[in-house]
C-alpha cells in the first residue's frame, strides 16, 4: 500500500463509529480490555495489534487489514474510518502481538450490579419494572439460613416478593426464569455497548449478564 503515516492521522479521520467499540485480546486468545476506535486503530497500525476476521478468525495486520476494507463495497454498518486517503473498516476484535498477562477482575458485589445482572427484571415473573418497584430477594430466605450472595439474590417486583414470603421458589411453586450466579468480568470504557458488537465477542467473553446495561467500575487502559 505504501502508507508513510510516521503516526495516524486522525486530525483528518471521519468516523462514524467514533464511540464503537474493539475487543482486545491477549496473544492467548483472552479477553483482556476492551478499546475505543481511536486506540484499537492506533494499536494496528503501529503493529501492536492484528486484526481479528470475525468470520473464519484469521489475523490482519494494518496493511492487509486495510486491503481487506478496500474490498468491501459498502459501508452501511458504519464502521467504517475515513481519510483522504484510505477507508479503514473498524475490527470487532483486534489480538496483541506481544502482552500476555491477564486481567483479573471481578464485578464488584453491589445492589446496583444485582440490577444490572438482572436487567431490572423480576426473576420469578419475568417483567421488568423501574428501580423503586423492584426489591432485592433472598432465593433462600434469611430465616432458612441463606445468605447474601451472587447465587442466593436475585431482583423481585414486590407482588412476588410477598407472594413468595419465606418460602423457597420450590416450595412456593415458583421457579426462577433465570439460576442466579457470579457474572464474569466485561472490560467496559464506560459507556453501554451495543448488542450487534457483544454477538461477534460470544467466542471469547460470557456477555450473557451484560448484554443490556454496562456494570459499573471502569476497565484498565
Amino acid at each position: 500500500m505504501g502508507i508513510k503515516f510516521t503516526r495516524f492521522p486522525w486530525g483528518s479521520m471521519r468516523c462514524g463509529m467514533v464511540d464503537g467499540h474493539v475487543l482486545v485480546l491477549n496473544k492467548s486468545w483472552v479477553a483482556v480490555n476492551v478499546a475505543s476506535a481511536r486506540r484499537a486503530i492506533t494499536l494496528l497500525y503501529q503493529g501492536h495489534a492484528r486484526a481479528v476476521h470475525p468470520a473464519d478468525y484469521s489475523l490482519y495486520s494494518f496493511e492487509a487489514w486495510c486491503d481487506l476494507s478496500a474490498d468491501e463495497d459498502s459501508d452501511e454498518d458504519g464502521r467504517f474510518l475515513h481519510t483522504p486517503r484510505i477507508r479503514v473498516r473498524l475490527p470487532e476484535v483486534i489480538i496483541l502481538s506481544a502482552f500476555n498477562s491477564f486481567v483479573h477482575r471481578e464485578v464488584p458485589f453491589t445492589r446496583r450490579n444485582i440490577f444490572t445482572r438482572d436487567n431490572h427484571q423480576c426473576q420469578y415473573c419475568g417483567r421488568r419494572f423501574a428501580k423503586q418497584d423492584l426489591t432485592v430477594d433472598h432465593v433462600i430466605p434469611r430465616s432458612r439460613g441463606g445468605g447474601d450472595s451472587w447465587d442466593n439474590l436475585v431482583l423481585a417486583c414486590v407482588r412476588c416478593n410477598l407472594k413468595k414470603g419465606s418460602r423457597t421458589p420450590e416450595e412456593a411453586n415458583m421457579p426462577l426464569i433465570r439460576r442466579p450466579a457470579r457474572p464474569q468480568w466485561l472490560p467496559r470504557l464506560g459507556t453501554r455497548i451495543p448488542r450487534h458488537e457483544l454477538m461477534s465477542w460470544q467466542r471469547f467473553v460470557d456477555t450473557t449478564y451484560w448484554a443490556h446495561e454496562p456494570v459499573e467500575e471502569s476497565a484498565v487502559g
